[in-house]
């Protein structure tokens, strides 16, 4: 089993910056791709990027790219989302998550989710 715990999520202004943490722990051996997602009222869950554990390739959704950035450190078995320069249209419940997907976007094929994270951008 794995658990993922997020933090970091909060309100700010637009045009403001946010840094999302990912705690993992348990069989963290089992992990080949840990990606952070979003679900913002009435929308369907939405991958924002993602970071293969083993040599750190990253994947971005293109509304985030430029603006946020996906990195891991693996001594403290902790994933990050730095989100800067945020809009409006960034606000939801941030989930991590880790497994083995074939498709980095496919949050069905997660195996392992966090709890999630709210970030409110105001106008």
């Amino acid at each position: 089993q794995v658990q993922l715990v997020e933090s970091g999520g909060g309100s700010v202004q637009a045009g403001g910056s946010l840094r999302l943490s990912c705690a993992v722990s348990g069989y963290t051996s089992s992990i080949g791709l840990m990606g952070w997602f979003r679900q913002a009222p009435g929308n369907q869950r939405e991958g924002v990027a993602a970071i293969w554990a083993t040599d750190g390739l990253t994947y971005y959704t293109d509304s985030v790219k430029g603006r946020f950035t996906i990195s891991q450190d693996t001594a403290k078995n902790t994933m990050y989302l730095q989100m800067d320069s945020l809009k409006p249209e960034d606000t939801a419940l941030y989930y991590c998550a880790a497994g083995r997907p074939l498709r980095w976007r496919n949050s069905n094929e997660y195996a392992y989710w966090g709890q999630g994270t709210q970030v409110t951008v105001s106008s």
